[in-house]
């Protein structure tokens, strides 16, 4: 917790706003317009800043279908790293900036933190295997954590997925929630991810309820909270990951919606002083 606390400051609940990166080169949704990619990332790196949003997180989304990190081209690498470095630019130095790369980059992710002096990274796989929809995902902790080491990246934190979505777990089924948190803290995580079942799809209050105070490090909420659900996750976690509901029509898919970010730090700073 002290060392989360010292990256994202003392606020209650911290918020962190995607940025889903438009298709990168080489992948299928790539609209041949690499400048207007890094631009649409500064327009809303600035937009997250003009609201006053607690951190970023910069996510390779738009690269559909994904494919394993195994097959991850170096151009992937490259590209996050020029938007990484542009976002930072942008975010004041006390703000909190990281990066996924989907799907399973997480050694990628480390890179390109390093790199663009990023602060964390959000790693799926980190402990236990399981079956996602671009394959087979195996546990990464012990690969990654020496990794970071390798790099000189300690200071990059990783906070990570459990029970990922848009995966089946039924060969994890024997082993709950709260144990697989504590196994993650085992193999030393810097925080944890809990989910709904796929992209914008809350994630359940009994998860919340399960994990909150039972854990030692940070509880992210990683999907699915609105403007009008906060509440339930308020007090529990201490931060939230809000990608679709900041989206118009709360679709990830769409443009960015200043409306809805605005509505919805309004609805923080609420929370915030009311506490």
């Amino acid at each position: 917790m002290q060392r989360f606390s010292q990256i994202f400051g003392q606020q209650k609940c911290k918020v962190i706003g995607m940025i889903h990166v438009d298709g990168l080169p080489g992948t299928p949704n790539y609209a041949g317009k690499w400048k207007q990619t890094i631009e649409k990332a500064i327009y809303e790196a600035e937009l997250y800043k003009k609201h006053q949003l607690d951190a970023v997180l910069i996510e390779n989304m738009h690269d559909i279908p994904y494919v394993p990190e195994r097959l991850l081209g170096p151009e992937i690498v490259a590209c996050m790293t020029r938007v990484g470095q542009a976002v930072r630019q942008i975010m004041p130095p006390h703000v909190p900036c990281g990066v996924q790369v989907l799907a399973c980059g997480n050694k990628q992710a480390l890179a390109i933190a390093k790199a663009s002096q990023l602060q964390f990274i959000r790693s799926e796989g980190f402990v236990f295997g399981h079956v996602a929809d671009e394959g087979y995902t195996d546990a990464c902790a012990g690969d990654l954590l020496r990794y970071r080491r390798l790099i000189d990246a300690q200071d990059v934190l990783i906070f990570t997925d459990l029970k990922k979505k848009h995966s089946s777990h039924s060969i994890t089924a024997d082993v709950s929630l709260l144990e697989t948190a504590h196994a993650a803290e085992f193999f030393l995580t810097d925080g944890i991810i809990i989910t709904g079942t796929a992209t914008g799809q809350a994630a359940s209050p009994k998860d919340l309820e399960e994990l909150s105070g039972r854990i030692k490090v940070p509880l992210i909420i990683g999907s699915g909270v609105t403007k009008d659900n906060v509440d339930l996750y308020f007090d529990g976690a201490q931060a939230m990951i809000i990608g679709s509901h900041f989206k118009r029509h709360g679709k990830w898919q769409e443009e960015l919606s200043e409306e809805a970010v605005a509505d919805f730090m309004r609805r923080i700073c609420e929370l915030r002083m009311s506490k």
